[in-house]
């Protein structure tokens, strides 16, 4: 066999060493030295004993004992100069594990920082496309016409637009075009979803979108999800159509984009960079500006789950909670034009079994 190929073989045999296989190695150190610091212990006592005899005996002696009991006076004060360098070594081997514990946790806790980082801005640069394509559809031509003249013929046209757009972008469920009143007048789906007609000026995202300056804004809308949508979880994002596709046109219309959010935000969460050993007592979580769930790894608690950040007034960070669970976390930094709606991306990992 070649030498390479006795590297090649060797380098594929050689397991990689983590901070657990350290801090197991740094445990069984300790233990081993324990017992041999015990070990040593019970040798002093003995010679501490056998020393005591000497000395006993040497009194017997009288004159005749005299060097022997010098002799016996040494190997008591070596005894307990033993026990003492034993002692000390007890001491120093429970400080090493507990500063490479601490160095461990440092580690790991900076890895899954990074790692929620990662995870927060992967998804705002998802979003920041969202508020790019609602400014630019809302210039469209069939927008601004079903919405100044909402006649059948207008609508139906706007409606074609919509599926159009929705058939290279499936990314989203269904995009509304509404009137300045929520009526929505036109959708890219109404074979699937029968909502022309139907009012929802009560929706976040609308009331926003009236109140917008110019079309180079946006509004957008917390996670929730949408009756008329079949309950689907979505991320709203809406601006105003105006008169000529002009960012300072005159306001005729809104324009709503409904992200298909759960898809989306699962491939995200379970992308995070975890090895197979750590993906079964590991969670990747995007939490929003309350602490709710609005993704997770396994799909438990969306929308349901709130979680507490101690986040000490730090944009990011980590820290062990009384559980013992590492909690590591990052607030969203923002891309581009979109500064995010101050989430944050989450990674909770409970200890190894």
């Amino acid at each position: 066999m070649s030498t390479q190929t006795l590297a090649r073989t060797a380098k594929a045999d050689r397991k990689t060493v983590t901070l657990s296989d350290i801090l197991a190695q740094t445990s069984e150190a300790k233990l081993n030295t324990g017992n041999k610091v015990r070990d040593i212990r019970q040798v002093t006592a003995k010679l501490r004993i056998l020393a005591l005899n000497a000395l006993i005996e040497a009194k017997h002696a009288g004159e005749k004992g005299a060097g022997f009991s010098v002799v016996a006076d040494e190997v008591r004060a070596i005894s307990s100069e033993v026990e003492g360098l034993a002692k000390d070594l007890g001491h120093e081997i429970v400080t090493l594990e507990a500063m490479t514990q601490d160095m461990a946790e440092q580690t790991q806790g900076a890895r899954l920082t990074d790692l929620a980082l990662n995870a927060i801005e992967l998804m705002d640069r998802n979003l920041y496309e969202r508020t790019c394509d609602v400014r630019w559809w809302a210039t469209n031509s069939s927008m601004v016409e079903a919405a100044l003249t909402p006649d059948d013929a207008s609508r139906r046209y706007a409606s074609e637009r919509l599926g159009v757009i929705l058939n290279s972008y499936t990314v989203y469920i269904d995009l509304w075009l509404c009137d300045l009143n929520g009526n929505i007048i036109a959708n890219g789906r109404p074979d699937r979803h029968r909502v022309a007609g139907t009012n929802v000026a009560n929706r976040s995202w609308f009331s926003r979108a009236c109140a917008l300056r110019t079309g180079h804004d946006f509004a957008v809308a917390d996670i929730t999800t949408e009756p008329l949508l079949n309950g689907a979880q979505i991320a709203t994002y809406a601006t105003g159509v105006r008169k000529g596709g002009k960012a300072d046109g005159e306001r005729v219309g809104i324009l709503g984009i409904h992200f298909d959010w759960q898809p989306q935000a699962l491939s995200i969460t379970q992308g995070v960079r975890l090895s197979d050993e750590e993906r079964h007592y590991t969670r990747a979580l995007l939490v929003d500006a309350s602490g709710t769930v609005i993704a997770a790894s396994d799909g438990r608690g969306i929308l349901s789950e709130h979680v507490r950040l101690n986040t000490g007034g730090q944009a990011s960070g980590h820290y062990v909670d009384a559980a013992g669970q590492m909690v590591a976390f990052h607030r969203t930094p923002g891309y581009e034009t979109y500064q995010g709606l101050g989430w944050y991306g989450v990674i909770l990992q409970k200890q190894a079994d």
